[in-house]
């Protein structure tokens, strides 16, 4: 891992093979490291840049306020990339919008994995879901609360565990685990994003969800596509949230495509 720190915090990144930039941005359950099954393809065309958010990974926890996508401009320039190919999963999906509507001149195609809504009314399961790791936090049971965020997100509401790839469970643990024990710093500090319709976003846009994902991500995936104008919407049948750890080859095969022609 290479590290950016300055006065405004510190970010761990790494970066892979050559070409035009792709950012992959990661999930708010995992690190840069979900990426890992997706990145060889890519990295035969691209240059590959991950990075771990602020309190995720191995980049600290915020110590003052700070804002996603100002963070990911600082990496860009620190790296010396005017405009990227922007790829992000759930949570770092809505970190990807965000910069491309505070930087639309940056960004040259946004590819969105699975992201949130701001303000979406959710389902009575996500309300559940959301109690349940609440007071297991609450408890001071972390290790359920991990349990709870697996359950929901690498396994789904609609498979069992037997039928998730062996050893998926344990590669997230620790990643989940870090998100848990920092999310009130980085509630705290965290600004919100620009504000902007997303109907102004102008680049080529891909959309994606997991058809055994959560309903509720699956009809926000939907919406996105349908707002974004030219926007394309592809399923991965066989993935919950997290495609790139589910599907890894599919989503390299559509991704490698789509850059290709963006």
């Amino acid at each position: 891992m290479l590290i950016l720190a300055d006065d405004l915090g510190h970010l761990s990144y790494t970066v892979t093979g050559e070409g035009s930039p792709v950012v992959l941005v990661h999930a708010g359950v995992a690190d840069y490291t979900m990426w890992d099954a997706v990145v060889p393809a890519l990295a035969e065309r691209y240059t590959v840049i991950r990075y771990d958010l602020r309190g995720f990974g191995e980049s600290a926890p915020p110590a003052g306020p700070f804002n996603e996508a100002d963070d990911l401009c600082r990496l860009l320039d620190h790296l010396g990339h005017e405009s990227v190919r922007l790829v992000g999963a759930s949570w770092g999906g809505r970190v990807a919008v965000n910069f491309a509507l505070a930087h639309p001149g940056r960004v040259r195609s946004l590819t969105l994995l699975a992201p949130p809504w701001p303000g979406y009314d959710w389902s009575a399961d996500m309300v559940a879901y959301d109690e349940a790791e609440t007071a297991a936090l609450a408890a001071g049971d972390l290790d359920a609360a991990v349990s709870v965020n697996l359950d929901m997100w690498l396994r789904g509401p609609g498979r069992g565990w037997e039928d998730v790839a062996p050893g998926l469970a344990e590669r997230l643990r620790i990643p989940v685990r870090t998100s848990l024990v920092n999310q009130d710093t980085v509630g705290e500090h965290a600004q919100g994003g620009p504000a902007g319709d997303i109907a102004s976003i102008a680049v080529p846009t891909l959309v994606g969800i997991g058809l055994l994902d959560v309903p509720d991500f699956q009809a926000i995936a939907r919406r996105y596509a349908a707002r974004i104008p030219g926007a394309t919407l592809v399923e991965f049948p066989d993935a919950a949230h997290l495609i790139a750890l589910d599907a890894p080859t599919e989503l390299s095969t559509a991704l490698r495509s789509f850059l290709a022609e963006s």
